[in-house]
C-alpha cells in the first residue's frame, strides 16, 4: 500500500515536473479587470507582445471588468495555478482593495505568486477642456464652491482612479458627485466629451489627450515634472504639496505555481521590460519602466505588503469623512 502511496507520488511529481519543463504548450491568457483602453489594458497590451515572444505562446489579453477591478483579479485568482491564467494587477487592486471592499475574496499579499511590475504610472489632476479654471488653485477653488454639481469621473470603487480621487477630495475638501465608470477608458472618453467635469488618472491614459487638447491638465502629482508633459506643474508647484502619489502596474498569477514555471515567466517579464521597444512606448507614455531592484518577484510581494499598509488607513478615514 505504502509502495503503491510512494509509486503515485512520483509519477505525480514527475508529470508537473514534464509539464514544467514543456511549458508553455498553448496560449496564456492575462486577465485585466478593466475595460479595454484604460491605462491598465495598455501596460497590459504593451508587455504581453514581447512577452508572447520570450515564452513562444500568445499571450492573449481578456478584460473582465466590475467592482473597481476586484472581478477580474477574483476570478484569475481561482484558476489553475498552472501559468496558463496570468493577471494584470494595479494599486487599486492589490493595494486600496481591502480598504473598500468588506467582502473582498482574495488577499493581495497571500493568494497570489507575484511575477514582476510592469510600470510605474504617475497621476495626473485632469479636467473637461471647457472648464474654465486656469491653474490648480482655482480649479480646487471652484470644485469646492459647486460641490455636487460638479461630477468626478472614476473607474469604479478600488480602481486606481477612485482611490486617487478619494485622496484628492479628503485633502482639499472637495464634495463632488462620483461618477462610476466599467473602466477608465469609458471615464475617459466621456471626459473629453464634456459628460463630466474631471477626474485623477494615470498618465499612460491621459498623456495623448492632454497632448492633443482634448483635456486640461491642472497639474502632476509627482516630485519632478515629466518629460511627457513639461508643462503641466507639479502639485507642489501648484499648491497641494500633500498630493503627491503614483499608480503601478504588476504581473500576478494564482498561488501554487510550479517553480520552474513562474521562473519562465519572471524571465519572460524581464525579457519584455529589456526590449527597447517595449521601454519606449511606455516611456512615451509618460510611465517609468522599473529598475531590476524593484522589478522582481520578492520586490514586488514587499511593495504589494507596503501598499496595503499604506492605504487602508488613508482610504477609510477618506471614506468616513466623506461618505
Amino acid at each position: 500500500m505504502r509502495r503503491a502511496l510512494a509509486i503515485g507520488l512520483l509519477s505525480a511529481l514527475a508529470a508537473v515536473s514534464a509539464a514544467a519543463d514543456t511549458y508553455p504548450q498553448r496560449p496564456i491568457t492575462m486577465v485585466v479587470p478593466f475595460a479595454a483602453g484604460g491605462p491598465t489594458d495598455v501596460v497590459a497590451r504593451i508587455v504581453a507582445e514581447p512577452m508572447s515572444q520570450a515564452l513562444g505562446q500568445q499571450v492573449v489579453v481578456e478584460n473582465v471588468t466590475g467592482a473597481g477591478g476586484t472581478t477580474g483579479i477574483t476570478r484569475a485568482s481561482q484558476a489553475s495555478p498552472d501559468g496558463y491564467t496570468i493577471m494584470m494587477g494595479h494599486m487599486g487592486t492589490h493595494g486600496a482593495a481591502p480598504a473598500l471592499f468588506k467582502g473582498l475574496k482574495y488577499d493581495p499579499a497571500k493568494s497570489f505568486d507575484p511575477i514582476g511590475l510592469a510600470a510605474g504610472t504617475p497621476i495626473v489632476i485632469v479636467a473637461k477642456k471647457g472648464f474654465p479654471a486656469q491653474d490648480l488653485k482655482s480649479f480646487i477653488e471652484a470644485i469646492k464652491a459647486g460641490g455636487p454639481s460638479i461630477n468626478q469621473a472614476h473607474a469604479g470603487v478600488g480602481s486606481v482612479s477612485h482611490s486617487t480621487g478619494v485622496l484628492f477630495d479628503s485633502l482639499t475638501g472637495a464634495k463632488p458627485t462620483l461618477v462610476v465608470y466599467r473602466g477608465t477608458g469609458p471615464a475617459l472618453n466621456d471626459l473629453m466629451a464634456n459628460q463630466v467635469d474631471f477626474m485623477t488618472d494615470q498618465i499612460v491614459n491621459v498623456a495623448p489627450q492632454i497632448a492633443g487638447g482634448t483635456i486640461k491638465a491642472y497639474a502632476i502629482a509627482t516630485p519632478e515634472r515629466s518629460p511627457s508633459l513639461p508643462d503641466v506643474p507639479t502639485t507642489k508647484e501648484a499648491g497641494l504639496p500633500g498630493y503627491e502619489v503614483s499608480a503601478w502596474n504588476a504581473v500576478f498569477a494564482p498561488k501554487g505555481l510550479p517553480a520552474d514555471v513562474r521562473a519562465k515567466l519572471v524571465a519572460a517579464l524581464e525579457t519584455a521590460l529589456k526590449d527597447p521597444g517595449t521601454t519606449k512606448r511606455i516611456l512615451d507614455l509618460g510611465g517609468t519602466v522599473p529598475k531590476d531592484a524593484e522589478a522582481g518577484p520578492d520586490a514586488l510581494q514587499a511593495l504589494v505588503e507596503r501598499e496595503v499598509a499604506r492605504w487602508t488607513p488613508v482610504l477609510r478615514s477618506a471614506v468616513e469623512a466623506n461618505p
